[in-house]
């Protein structure tokens, strides 16, 4: 990273005079923003003088929170084309309650751990909408598949896990870091049934597209921001386990989409008939 700003930084040091008298007189509430996730002296450094080699440390802190914030904030339309493609079609061929019950209570235990760990927001902040869009797409699926009262079912008992995981009355800072520890499992094996579907089926149905690429790009970028701000590596092991199932997951994507497979049939695309033969009497 190190050798990155030293290579970008004849380039920045060209546009410093002219950006400069921008970034020294910002909007407060930008400004104010900007500190909070920086602080004072990083901000002075980083992004007053644009110096991004003397203080490599706040260099590196100021990317990763850049990341952390596109991703919480790109994080509002990952799902949505998800949501209008079961919606559009009623169907739920292709997509894996099971894989969206995993990942939701794992998703709810984490958000949970970081919140009561006090842990930046930048880190974690898109997990509480993914978990909130996780739960009406898999509530969508069990609708689709006429189970109308299991849907009902499963929003109860994740908003009850919820409410449970954030009052340390119910469950207390130990159990609480058990429940994140059993996260990392969680959270693997919800991919398991969704990339099992996909390979039976040899389609990928219903399943989105921007959703699975957003989420390859989004875990692997965890990744970096949780190394850098997060001192706990079992968040980190998780975002590491699950940006290589996501990035099967991809491969998947990107192997049935040109595959020729009829999408969401699990068939092979059927030929037209052939008019060779036509007319002929039978025998």
């Amino acid at each position: 990273m190190d050798v990155l700003f030293r290579t970008v930084d004849p380039v920045v040091g060209v546009l410093r005079p002219y950006l400069t008298p921008i970034t020294t007189s910002l909007p407060a509430p930008i400004r104010d923003f900007a500190v909070s996730q920086v602080g004072l002296q990083c901000y002075h450094t980083t992004i007053e003088r644009l110096d991004l080699v003397s203080s490599p440390e706040c260099s590196k802190l100021l990317v990763s929170k850049t990341i952390g914030v596109g991703i919480v904030a790109l994080s509002v339309f990952v799902k949505i084309p998800q949501l209008l493609k079961l919606l559009s079609s009623r169907s739920a061929r292709g997509v894996s309650f099971a894989s969206y019950l995993l990942e939701t209570a794992a998703q709810v235990i984490t958000l949970a751990y970081n919140t009561r760990q006090g842990n930046p927001f930048s880190t974690y902040g898109e997990i509480a909408i993914l978990a909130l869009q996780n739960i009406l797409v898999a509530a969508l699926v069990l609708e689709f598949q006429g189970r109308r009262a299991a849907a009902a079912v499963f929003v109860a008992g994740i908003a009850s896990a919820g409410y449970a995981l954030f009052d340390d009355k119910i469950v207390d800072a130990r159990m609480l870091q058990f429940a994140q520890a059993a996260t990392i499992p969680l959270g693997l094996m919800s991919k398991v049934p969704q990339i099992w579907t996909v390979a039976k089926e040899k389609s990928t149905g219903q399943l989105s597209a921007f959703a699975v690429f957003n989420y390859l790009f989004g875990s692997l970028a965890r990744v970096f921001t949780t190394a850098t701000e997060v001192d706990d590596p079992v968040i980190l092991y998780g975002f590491v386990g699950g940006a290589v199932l996501n990035v099967i997951l991809a491969a998947q994507m990107v192997y049935y989409w040109n595959s020729g497979t009829k999408l969401g049939s699990g068939q092979p695309a059927r030929k037209p008939a052939s008019s060779k033969g036509k007319g002929k009497k039978k025998a």
